[in-house]
């Protein structure tokens, strides 16, 4: 089994039990993610399945999409719903009020990392701190919000759609919001849409991973690994290249200097090569040793 799988998480799971899950379900225990979602977060998680793990490291970095539900008048020790409630107020906030503190968060902005997090310092992940009741200084981190737009109102929620870089989280972003309009606030709820290029509606459900899986047919639901480098043109190469690859080397290339997706003359992918001066070095291989 090699390739990338996307799945709706639902509610309640981490994403390492959804892991943990599917390597019983497919039967294959070389399967990762690339971007966690907390319990109470849905929507897409991005699995990486037998060699394809050898390709997280790519999609850790991609922007992503979510929608996200922002509660005001309410601070919680966790900067969401589940946490425990360290102060409510009744909001007086309009979406006049609300649109113009949003204009502040656009753009590069310097984020401090909540303490219930897996961020961690001097060996201890922060949220492991946190339940011991600790707090430490954590440093700023720059994040980029390349959109930011509210969408509505549901109950007492005011809906926002975010497009953001890695590294940001969201419940921090809503308690930074509340406390830009003075009242508080927290994220309620959370639904990742987008991960790069990789969309919530190709995604499946755990049951139907289950359902195909017992059919024999879970190769079925799985993307090629080279689905991840779209971007990169594709090149092939020779025989002789080839086997170079294969062994490490770096055959000669006439190319234009950059990334390229590069596949054997049968159509296997092989490796995610960069072009430098004649050379055709490889960044990652993923063709399955012999």
């Amino acid at each position: 089994m090699n390739g990338i799988l996307l799945i709706d998480k639902p509610e309640g799971w981490t994403s390492s039990d959804v892991v943990a899950k599917l390597r019983g379900v497919l039967h294959e225990k070389r399967l990762g993610h690339s971007g966690t979602l907390d319990p109470m977060a849905t929507g897409l998680l991005v699995l990486f399945a037998g060699r394809a793990t050898r390709a997280v490291e790519f999609a850790e970095s991609h922007e992503k999409r979510y929608l996200a539900r922002l509660r005001l008048g309410v601070i919680t020790d966790t900067q969401d719903i589940t946490g425990n409630i360290l102060k409510r107020v009744q909001p007086d906030i309009g979406p006049e009020q609300l649109e113009a503190a949003l204009a502040g968060f656009r753009g590069q902005i310097s984020q401090i990392p909540p303490m219930y997090s897996a961020i961690k310092i001097k060996g201890q992940k922060l949220y492991e701190l946190a339940r011991r009741g600790t707090e430490v200084e954590r440093k700023p981190r720059d994040i980029t919000i390349s959109e930011l737009r509210l969408t509505g109102r549901d109950g007492e929620d005011w809906l926002l759609d975010v497009t953001c870089s890695k590294g940001t989280y969201i419940r921090t972003l809503c308690n930074d919001i509340g406390e830009a309009l003075g009242c508080g606030g927290c994220m309620s709820g959370l639904r990742r849409l987008r991960c790069g290029e990789f969309r919530l509606e190709n995604a499946y459900t755990i049951e139907q991973v289950q359902q195909t899986s017992d059919r024999g047919e879970a190769e079925s639901l799985l993307l090629p690994v080279d689905s991840l480098f779209t971007t990169a043109p594709a090149y092939t190469v020779g025989e002789r290249a080839e086997r170079l690859i294969r062994c490490g080397g770096a055959p000669k290339a006439a190319l234009k200097a950059g990334e390229y997706r590069v596949y054997s003359g049968s159509g296997e992918f092989l490796a995610l090569c960069r072009a430098e001066g004649r050379n055709l070095k490889t960044v990652k291989s993923f063709f399955e040793p012999a």
